[in-house]
């Protein structure tokens, strides 16, 4: 139980001395800190409750708290607002707490199984600037979980079993007619058979496949085909599809991987089709499915909705699986293999109307207990500078490598020659890069549409990854210097803002939990932002390792370990990498 919580608890319990029970208390930052570090508002709730005057119940509250050791400055504003401060000894034993323990600042839940699938890249096609947001929010709602208790595996749910990928193979067969993979008559080992085919020429391919299919009806008849061979796993066919994506495969991994975003599971849509017979047996057998037109749907619509809503389908005309029936039959997958407690999913916002379909129908087909949780959350896009979704420079979809290129390009200039010696500086240039991108990416509340400018973004000042990343490596090289002093026990707090950054470091518990509700890391950006800011005012007022007062050298020290951790930790659930210098 982290400290605030402890203190949370003890406050209740003089509350419940006072003569009043509450069934929910939380402690809240005051909105005046000349009368209080902390706010109580409970009284007028209280008042209504024991019909009693809301500031005799302020008093009798007060009284109790008063013998507390832990506080000081116990006023009474207004109608019944109880201000209260942290006595500075308290606030010394809370950075020794700290110090010693860094997860006295967490509140671990109770373990929970958790998949969470996002990612989604698109096999054969080129990661575009719209993956970004996926795979890092993703990823850092997966590492905040994690540090809360949860137990989390991430799943790449990589695209890779619908019809473009039927377009790239006819595409492949049409350039290359020759090879074994269209040979009926081939008893060959198909694995041993190369392919004349680079992943640059895939992501070439893939969209002028695309092309010819809206402009040549037999083209895309011709795709139909091919896609069905290859969910009906035709010899040649299918084997040519595995290789594709193994190529592609490689190269999301590079690109994730430079990303700092990882994940435990690489299944794609593919990995379900084992289940689709079964799948297919439980919707029928619960009389779900229907006919419509040659196909199948499910009908999902509910009295409640406000909004029509269209049936899922679920086998397409010409007898291929839709994108919906792939999810559903992972559902399956997944209850099988991993049993978990919730699926969450992270996807572009654009898509709730297709995860309102498939939750509603695998409750209907009861695929989850009702005690299993579906959740889904979506953001908005990336916008360049003129409000439109980010594009090349001539006006083209920019692809994630080209994006983390031209980011590259801006920190490389802005690295010090004079601290980064030229061999380091790419490695080191491509790490702040990344750290740009990710913390501008993590800003915004996770809903909303947002404005990418490089420039600003790259900067060593204000709200940007490099202005974070800077400040924590001065802290770092700031304990190196004072390795040989000592540096293990705070003992005084002794200016107020020392106390500013103390009360930002114990509302961290809050921020953690604040940000797993609403899955969104915009909470931990801002925080890290003020932590850090409040702590360069501090390093700016104080000449630390110079200090004379021993006492005051040493709490100052242990203050700057304590940030430094936070940030770490911080930018590691965020999947910031720190460089060694910069």
């Amino acid at each position: 139980m982290s400290i605030i919580t402890n203190l949370e608890k003890e406050i209740k319990e003089s509350i419940k001395n006072a003569g009043y029970e509450l069934d929910n208390f939380s402690l809240q930052l005051s909105s005046r800190p000349d009368l209080g570090d902390y706010q109580i508002n409970d009284a007028m709730t209280l008042a209504r409750t024991y019909h009693k005057n809301p500031h005799q119940i302020a008093e009798d509250i007060k009284n109790e708290l008063e013998k507390s050791p832990k506080f000081t400055n116990i006023n009474i504003a207004g109608p019944g607002f109880i201000n209260i401060s942290l006595k500075d000894e308290y606030l010394v034993d809370v950075l020794n707490m700290i110090k010693e323990d860094i997860n006295s600042l967490i509140d671990k839940k109770e373990p929970k199984s958790i998949v969470l699938d996002y990612g989604g890249a698109n096999v054969a096609k080129a990661l575009h600037v719209g993956h970004l947001r996926s795979a890092n929010i993703g990823e850092a709602i997966k590492r905040l979980a994690t540090l809360l208790g949860y137990n989390v595996l991430g799943d790449a749910h990589l695209g890779d079993y619908g019809r473009p990928l039927g377009f790239v193979v006819l595409e492949i067969k049409k350039r290359y007619p020759d090879l074994p993979y269209f040979d009926e008559s081939y008893n060959g080992d198909y694995s041993e058979v190369e392919l004349p085919i680079t992943n640059e020429e895939l992501e070439k391919i893939y969209p002028e496949a695309s092309q010819k299919a809206k402009d040549d009806e037999a083209y895309l008849e011709e795709g139909r085909d091919v896609t069905a061979k290859i969910q009906s796993h035709v010899p040649g066919y299918y084997d040519l599809w595995k290789k594709v994506v193994e190529i592609s495969k490689k190269d999301i991994k590079k690109v994730y991987d430079e990303l700092n975003v990882h994940f435990e599971l690489w299944q794609g849509e593919s990995d379900a089709a084992e289940y689709f017979n079964e799948l297919n047996a439980i919707f029928e057998k619960k009389n779900l499915l229907e006919e419509s037109e040659g196909a199948k749907i499910v009908e999902v619509k509910e009295e409640t909705d406000k909004a029509p809503m269209p049936p899922l389908l679920f086998v397409k005309s010409n007898g291929t699986i839709s994108y919906a029936t792939t999810d559903l039959a992972t559902i399956l997958e997944r209850q099988k293999k991993h049993h978990p407690d919730e699926i969450w999913y992270c996807t572009d916002a654009r898509q709730e109307l297709h995860f309102t379909q498939v939750f509603r129908a695998a409750r209907k087909a009861e695929l989850v207990t009702e005690n299993q949780k579906l959740d889904w959350f979506g953001f908005g896009t990336m916008n360049g500078s003129d409000g439109k979704p980010f594009k090349t420079r001539d006006g083209g979809v920019m692809s994630l490598k080209g994006l983390i290129d031209l980011v590259n390009e801006e920190t490389l200039k802005r690295i010090n020659p004079d601290t980064v010696p030229e061999e380091e500086r790419e490695k080191i240039s491509r790490i702040i890069a990344i750290a740009t991108l990710k913390y501008a990416d993590l800003i915004p509340y996770r809903g909303t549409d947002y404005i990418f400018e490089v420039e600003k973004f790259a900067d060593l000042e204000g709200k940007t990854g490099p202005y974070l990343l800077y400040s924590t490596i001065r802290m770092k090289s700031l304990l190196a210097k004072a390795k040989d002093i000592k540096q293990e026990t705070a003992q005084v707090v002794s200016t107020k803002t020392e106390k500013d950054i103390i009360l930002t470091i114990l509302n961290l518990t809050n921020i953690l939990n604040k940000s797993l509700e609403a899955k969104s890391l915009n909470d931990i950006a801002e925080y890290l932002y003020k932590l850090t800011s409040q702590y360069n005012k501090f390093y700016a007022e104080n000449k630390i390792i110079t200090e004379e007062d021993a006492v005051k050298r040493e709490s100052w020290l242990v203050l700057t370990k304590i940030v430094y951790n936070i940030n770490m930790l911080l930018l590691d659930v965020l999947g910031i990498p720190v460089p060694e210098k910069m």
